[in-house]
């Protein structure tokens, strides 16, 4: 059940992408050109790729997620920390084989803060979590240029690695997994470290699972431009912001997260 949800989230995505939607809206305007529709689509398409090139709409999209769960103040923390949790993401890891060595990608930021927080707590157990994000390329695995990264900083014998996970959802399963086979079982809280965007769905997933989390987002993208001609760019941030909107809806519809959009309860995520 797992895979089928996985596979027909990437299936669903395929089409709903921004960038493939006025792709398809262009295309289907063409075969449609000589009725009104067609004309509609046609220059539906063209007029939002210019509004998307202008101005970043992703960033609208993006900054109520940012900004749902403010980072852990390691400083004033007083619970003890039982583990560091880091969700995979920014590898590039079918490059990282091609070029025999670790590539990475715009979330990078995921597992560069991991040897900092290591050192900070080094009696804490670190836990990475990502395999497979490719429908078509399953073998290229996010945890191997992990471990491959993390050893050339001398820190891989102290990791637990998840290699199998493919989506949050199986981030969370596996991760929860991998503490139940702790001899002794760890106390305390479990920092999560994922991106800023992607931390309101990581959070209702972790807490569905039971694990007591405090979110360290990292690899913020919004910026404070409000008019920035740059296509490329502003279609990314917009496709990440699509993409995490519509898996928050996802989640919850389908029952593995309690709340659309997971907050802060109680303040228990403060120190």
């Amino acid at each position: 059940m797992t895979d089928l949800f996985f596979s027909l989230s990437k299936l669903f995505w395929i089409i709903v992408q921004p960038d493939h939607f006025l792709l398809l809206m262009l295309l289907l305007g063409l075969l449609l050109w000589r009725r009104v529709l067609g004309v509609i689509l046609v220059w539906g398409s063209v007029l939002l790729m210019l509004l998307i090139s202008a101005f970043p709409l992703g960033n609208y999209l993006l900054e109520p997620l940012e900004q749902r769960f403010p980072k852990t103040d390691l400083e004033q923390l007083e619970a003890p920390v039982a583990g560091i949790i880091v969700l995979g993401g920014g590898e590039d890891a079918e490059r990282s084989v091609l070029s025999d060595q670790p590539q990475f990608n715009d979330a990078a930021e995921r597992l560069m803060s991991a040897p900092a927080l290591w050192k900070r707590y080094p009696q804490a157990t670190l836990i990475f979590s990502g395999g497979s994000g490719s429908l078509l390329r399953p073998e290229y695995r996010g945890a191997d240029v992990a471990k491959q990264w993390l050893d050339e900083q001398g820190i891989e014998s102290r990791v637990l690695f998840d290699r199998d996970s493919r989506n949050t959802w199986q981030n969370a399963l596996y991760t929860k997994e991998l503490i139940r086979e702790m001899e002794p079982a760890p106390e305390g809280k479990w920092l999560l470290v994922t991106s800023a965007f992607h931390m309101p769905r990581s959070m209702g997933l972790y807490r569905q699972a039971g694990i007591d989390v405090l979110p360290y987002p990292v690899d913020y993208r919004v910026s404070e431009n409000r008019f920035s001609p740059n296509l490329n760019s502003n279609m990314a941030d917009l496709n990440t912001a699509v993409r995490e909107w519509i898996g928050l809806a996802a989640y919850y519809l389908t029952g593995k997260t309690a709340e659309w959009l997971p907050g802060p309860v109680d303040n228990r995520e403060q120190p």
